[in-house]
């Protein structure tokens, strides 16, 4: 299937490792011209040296998204080398595991800014682009956990608040044919990741939680993700605005 997205701009970021590198491999091989940003230089310039290889064109700057000097200077550079947006998808988000007694003002300031703040900011800048050119896409990559209870209270409400961002932006920006979705992971595994760490950790702790949790009987893969998002970013989803899309395998029990 051609999803007709040759040629076009696409920002991922938090684009290194994980789902992000394969979001941008998966637009890759689409055609898409690639913008790229995360924090760390030697694993973004990993990327983006595997996609050159493969012919992409691609345009990297190490970013911290919570840094508002930082993601100003990645969109204006941006720009300046492809004149367009065309997708944004905001990947970056994170947790941290403290018991709600003794979770600081500090640190739900950190997560909110870290999954929602940088998301908004970043969209904050695309956005006239994309209304000048007549269009775009703009995705969250989102959780399970921000559509019903688990994981994490910080990171439950900030993935939530980032669904119904997607959610409200979307009618806002319907009249300029921009649409606006968020996908919600499950668990997904890979070198480096927090599952892949839990699984070092305690493997038999691991395989009970795949046994009870997964009823495909296994983890996720990151390019299970990519391959959703691709498609939400075409044109054959093109009526497909102001959802929140489950890649869970099945993992999560809500209805809706």
């Amino acid at each position: 299937m051609n999803l007709g997205l040759k040629d076009k701009v696409v920002i991922v970021t938090g684009a290194s490792r994980g789902i992000g590198r394969a979001i941008a491999h998966g637009f890759a091989e689409e055609g898409a011209r690639l913008s790229l940003c995360g924090r760390t230089p030697e694993t973004l310039q990993k990327v983006t040296d595997e996609l050159t290889a493969r012919g992409t064109q691609v345009f990297a700057k190490p970013t911290d998204v919570t840094d508002s000097a930082q993601v100003h200077a990645f969109m204006t550079e941006t720009l300046e080398t492809y004149d367009r947006i065309d997708v944004v998808v905001n990947n970056v988000g994170g947790s941290r595991w403290t018991p709600l007694a003794e979770i600081s003002d500090t640190e739900w300031h950190d997560i909110l800014d870290l999954n929602l703040v940088s998301a908004a900011r970043m969209n904050q800048l695309a956005i006239p682009a994309m209304e000048k050119q007549g269009g775009g896409v703009i995705l969250m990559i989102t959780s399970i956990y921000g559509r019903e209870g688990g994981g994490h209270i910080t990171y439950n409400a900030a993935k939530a608040a980032e669904i119904s961002m997607a959610k409200s932006l979307a009618k806002e920006l319907a009249p300029h044919n921009i649409r606006v979705n968020s996908v919600a992971p499950g668990s997904i595994l890979f070198p480096g990741g927090g599952w892949a760490r839990r699984m070092q950790a305690d493997p038999d702790a691991m395989a009970a939680f795949v046994k009870s949790d997964m009823p495909l009987g296994r983890f996720g893969k990151p390019e299970e993700i990519a391959n959703v998002v691709v498609f939400l970013a075409s044109e054959r989803a093109s009526l497909v605005t102001g959802a929140c899309v489950n890649v869970d395998g099945c993992q999560s029990h809500s209805n809706i």
